[in-house]
């Protein structure tokens, strides 16, 4: 009979593989790239497995390293200006609210006093360097994550991962809503100014392909042909800044759930993970992070990102050796 965590397990199997396949499926017959969303798939299941592995082994250390490895990113990417942005400045919102959360994961995994300390000032760091390098989104995730992590006992488990879920759809929903023009005008004005009109344009046309192609997308890799916008920036854009935008241009409304159901395993995976309720939540919090912004810019593009964030939870869902170990001992004391 199944466990819950090997439930877990096979529904990721099963969420990766069919992103896999319907990105090949999006492509065939097209002169489409699928080789960009394979890498992702490949690079999220590489970093849980790898997460699962080092967690059981190293709960402490393999966290606290993926950390400084963050800090160490934030401090070399160089800062472009804009939260959202294709290049560097998103890049440094994924990377702040992974390093802080793999910190603060491998402070409440730690029973030494000093040890959690010595991470709580690495998360700290963190925080300080994006906001030293210029990136006021990056060092604000990085503080959420923290603050949240300090009262992360408190909340029930179910509950605050269903908050993390609702986050995400709320971030994705009003990037809908501002391509769509369907706020409020003052609102609709001052997100704007903050995303760039250029990037809402691109939404805009990632909609219009979208609906011209809804079921299986305009295939990967080609929303930059057939985008008016993308054609005649300075720069043109290879993607339209927004994972759920591209989904749904290239790969249609089953690509934009598949990315949703990617998301939702995440959060399920954590759900029965036997790691403390702490580390948990603040892993959900960190994943969370990176979902909004995600919703705003394209850093799910980035091997190292997505990486990361199958890392940190595969980590946060690893079952401890120390764990089996005292099973074990349980068992053979009432043999």
């Amino acid at each position: 009979m199944l466990t819950t965590r090997h439930r877990s397990d096979r529904a990721g199997v099963v969420i990766l593989g069919a992103c896999a396949a319907w990105a090949l499926l999006c492509a065939a017959g097209r002169p489409a790239r699928p080789e960009g969303v394979l890498l992702a798939v490949l690079a999220v299941a590489a970093g849980y497995a790898g997460g699962r592995i080092v967690g059981a082994l190293l709960p402490v250390v393999a966290p606290a390293a993926a950390a400084v490895v963050g800090l160490g990113l934030v401090l070399v990417t160089p800062h472009s200006g804009q939260a959202g942005a294709p290049g560097p400045a998103g890049l440094l919102v994924a990377y702040a609210a992974l390093a802080v959360g793999a910190a603060c994961c491998a402070a409440w995994a730690s029973t030494s006093t000093p040890v959690r300390v010595g991470c709580a000032l690495l998360a700290l760091a963190v925080v300080v360097a994006a906001f030293g390098v210029g990136s006021v989104p990056g060092g604000l995730a990085g503080t959420a994550i923290a603050l949240f992590s300090l009262v992360a006992r408190r909340p029930r488990r179910l509950l605050g991962l269903v908050g993390f879920a609702l986050c995400a759809a709320l971030a994705t929903g009003t990037s809908w809503a501002t391509a769509e023009r369907a706020l409020p005008a003052g609102l609709s004005t001052s997100l704007q100014g903050q995303l760039t009109e250029e990037r809402v344009h691109l939404w805009q046309d990632a909609i219009g392909i979208a609906a011209s192609h809804p079921v299986r997308g305009a295939g990967p890799g080609r929303f930059a042909e057939l985008s008016p916008t993308a054609r005649q920036t300075a720069e043109p854009a290879s993607r339209p800044n927004s994972a759920p935008f591209q989904q749904a241009a290239e790969q249609g409304v089953p690509g934009v759930a598949l990315l949703a159901a990617a998301f939702g395993w995440m959060l399920y995976a954590l759900h029965r993970s036997s790691r403390t309720t702490p580390v948990v939540l603040t892993a959900g919090a960190a994943l969370t992070a990176l979902a909004v912004a995600a919703a705003v810019g394209n850093v799910l593009s980035f091997s190292e990102v997505t990486a990361g964030a199958g890392l940190l939870a595969g980590v946060a869902t690893a079952h401890l050796v120390s764990e089996d170990a005292s099973a074990r001992r349980e068992c053979a004391a009432h043999a």
